[in-house]
């Protein structure tokens, strides 16, 4: 059955992806961290990438660092390997993702494990608190078969990465935001209530089909900035729906950053720099 909330969310806003690219010219829509919507406390980017023309994912993303904040990759489609200066290697494969904790920094290259076909997924950057900026790196790796899937109504089926609900918990654990992240698949008309925190900046992204979210038409490739309340109940189009439902506590601190460091000052900000010039990222994870 569905689950009740008190106060469900309506939508504050929806917005069109932006056409966009990053990487090695890798296409993309983004739809945090956009001149529209710059972030959203403590989301900092949300990129959805979906595209089976390979000189438009091929190149992929080579050697870069990161630090201060997490990113969160998710593959619906597709291969991607991963790479870092501590020493870690693995393939991301459809269903599977990544929670990677940058914190003092790390360096790393994603790039595509196939020469065709659908490449499908996403990569969202999540602030960390001023406190937390400068731990040490940590990855949680999730294979497909690791990350709960229920159907909690008939015609909805819901992949949790993070958070609980409907009896089911995401392996995501130990995140300062405390966040929520689900694939939801809804079929033509089917409506499931799905539970966030209340306080939590919660979004839902519709990546394939529309939806009805807290009683608002999102179509495809739109993001909808929740309002405030205890969950919010979604609804499958014409032709059904699926979205990613995301939340995480606001951190309500001050962001300086630049490409791919997020600090707390302008100081931390020169000091990351002046970091990954001296090669203080590359490093191996500790025995």
């Amino acid at each position: 059955m569905s689950e009740s909330v008190k106060n469900a969310r309506g939508v504050e806003r929806v917005l069109r992806a932006m056409d966009t690219s990053d990487g090695a010219g890798v296409s993309l829509r983004r739809s945090i961290g956009t001149p529209q919507l710059d972030m959203l406390d403590p989301f900092l980017m949300l990129d959805s990438l979906s595209t089976d023309n390979p000189d438009e994912y091929i190149a992929g993303f080579p050697e870069h660092p990161h630090r201060g904040f997490e990113t969160v990759t998710y593959m619906v489609e597709g291969a991607m390997r991963h790479q870092d200066s501590m020493g870690n290697e693995g393939i991301l494969r459809s269903g599977g993702g990544q929670w990677m904790t940058a914190g003092s920094g790390i360096v790393h290259s994603e790039t595509p494990e196939q020469e065709n076909g659908l490449l499908q997924g996403f990569q969202l950057w999540i602030n960390l608190p001023a406190k937390d900026k400068m731990i040490d790196p940590r990855y949680q790796n999730m294979e497909p078969d690791e990350l709960p899937e229920i159907s909690p109504v008939e015609g909805a089926q819901l992949r949790l990465l993070a958070g609980s609900m409907h009896g089911a918990t995401g392996p995501i654990n130990g995140i300062s935001t405390d966040p929520v992240f689900v694939d939801a698949k809804l079929d033509a008309g089917a409506e499931i209530t799905v539970p966030l925190p209340e306080g939590h900046t919660a979004v839902v992204y519709v990546f394939i089909g529309d939806a009805i979210v807290g009683g608002k038409d999102v179509p495809t490739h739109h993001l909808a900035i929740l309002k405030d309340g205890d969950g919010v109940t979604l609804k499958g189009g014409a032709e059904g729906g699926r979205m990613l439902v995301i939340a995480a506590r606001p951190i309500h601190e001050q962001v300086v950053r630049y490409g791919p460091f997020v600090m707390s000052s302008k100081q931390e900000l020169m000091q990351a720099f002046d970091d990954y010039q001296r090669g203080n990222f590359v490093r191996k994870a500790a025995s």
